[in-house]
């Protein structure tokens, strides 16, 4: 079975930016488990997957608009330091998770403190970047129903 719309893909990835310095990589015998065509994984990996068996592995370059998005200034934002937890060990280059009124939780990175405003980058760590990845397809198979109703894959890897 080819990788398709709809399919559980099991995936082993490893992300460089181009340096070789690991950036982030699947658990090694633990691949991630994503329903392909749902928009779970970056969009320019997604496609270069598509059409992939099992057992196949390949390098992918995904530009910032296919990836993580560009860099877009006005993520660069300054809050009062208020805002944080007032024990939060603050430092430029810190990533701290947020929730947003929608529930989702986001990254945000501290770029600079002057005096009780602090200046965050609202910004993905990865924008901007791009991204190298070499993949493995480990496992591809048809959806259950219940997993196309769900929106996720079930199983090892995939949410349970």
């Amino acid at each position: 079975m080819k990788v398709a719309k709809d399919c559980v893909v099991s995936l082993e990835y490893r992300l460089h930016l181009g340096d070789g310095q690991t950036v982030d990589e699947s658990e090694p015998g633990k691949p991630l488990a994503y329903l392909h065509g749902r928009g779970q994984i970056v969009p320019g990996l997604e496609g270069q997957i598509e059409g992939m068996a099992s057992g196949e592995s390949k390098k992918v370059v995904v530009a910032p608009a296919q990836g993580y998005g560009e860099h877009d200034a006005h993520g660069l934002q300054t809050v009062p330091r208020a805002m944080f937890p007032a024990d939060a060990p603050l430092q430029p280059g810190l990533t701290i998770s947020a929730q947003t009124a929608d529930g989702d939780v986001i990254p945000i990175t501290v770029r600079e403190l002057k005096g009780d405003q602090v200046v965050v980058d609202l910004n993905h760590p990865l924008a901007g970047k791009t991204l190298h990845f070499d993949v493995t397809v480990r496992e591809v198979r048809q959806a259950s129903a219940e997993e196309l109703e769900h929106g996720h894959a079930h199983g090892p890897g995939g949410a349970h």
